[in-house]
């Protein structure tokens, strides 16, 4: 028998996680849940959705797990925000890895990451929590990707790198081996990234133009993006 798991979340990126856990994981979804004030309808994708508040009683923690479904919205802190929620309320925070993927045999996470499929995973890569990965990454042996980054599909992080937390990697982006992106870092799709990254820095281009995090470039490229 299937373990239950809710999900928390009412969106494309909650029905996407659905469909990869009842086709590719040992967990079964019973229901969604999102913030009581935005419970607008009673169902999803076929499955009862409910207030967080209704749905800690019906599904309480310790009898079924949680996977938060959410996209990078405010650069991930909304994905962190309900991430500590859900911890908050004691529920173990379920991962999904999918099954077709190269993936060292020492590699670590931790929980409520979401890895889709064909990933190059090296020897002594670490992931945090709550990381979100889209399809056909290559992650080089000892990088590591900090809690509630978002890395979007084709991105290569080259070894011993390491992205920062709730930093953000476009599609087709690279990084160049022994890297520092800093936190809350803005990486856009195509960029090249050959230089430390300081905090909330925004990277742009093949040769990765940057911006520091108060440079009006960077503040206006974040509100247009994540509405920060």
């Amino acid at each position: 028998m299937k373990k239950e798991i809710v999900i928390f979340g009412s969106s494309e990126t909650a029905e996407l996680a659905k469909y990869y856990f009842e086709h590719d994981s040992p967990y079964q979804v019973v229901a969604f849940t999102v913030d009581d004030g935005f419970v607008k309808e009673n169902s999803f994708e076929g499955k009862p959705l409910l207030g967080f508040s209704e749905a800690t009683q019906k599904y309480p923690p310790g009898k079924v797990d949680m996977h938060v479904a959410l996209s990078y919205g405010k650069l991930n802190q909304l994905r962190q925000e309900k991430y500590l929620q859900a911890k908050t309320a004691g529920y173990h925070l379920a991962s999904y890895r999918h099954s077709h993927s190269s993936i060292s045999r020492d590699f670590s996470h931790g929980e409520n990451c979401f890895i889709l499929e064909n990933q190059t995973i090296q020897p002594k890569v670490i992931f945090g929590e709550n990381v979100m990965v889209w399809s056909g990454n290559h992650f080089g042996h000892g990088c590591s990707i900090g809690s509630h980054a978002y890395i979007s599909s084709h991105v290569v992080v080259c070894g011993h790198s390491r992205i920062g937390e709730r930093s953000f990697m476009g599609v087709n982006s690279a990084v160049k081996d022994f890297i520092q992106i800093a936190e809350d870092c803005f990486v856009g799709m195509g960029a090249s990234v050959t230089c430390n990254l300081a905090p909330g820095s925004v990277a742009l281009g093949p040769t990765a133009e940057t911006y520091p995090a108060d440079d009006r470039r960077s503040r206006a490229l974040k509100k247009a993006y994540f509405k920060i």
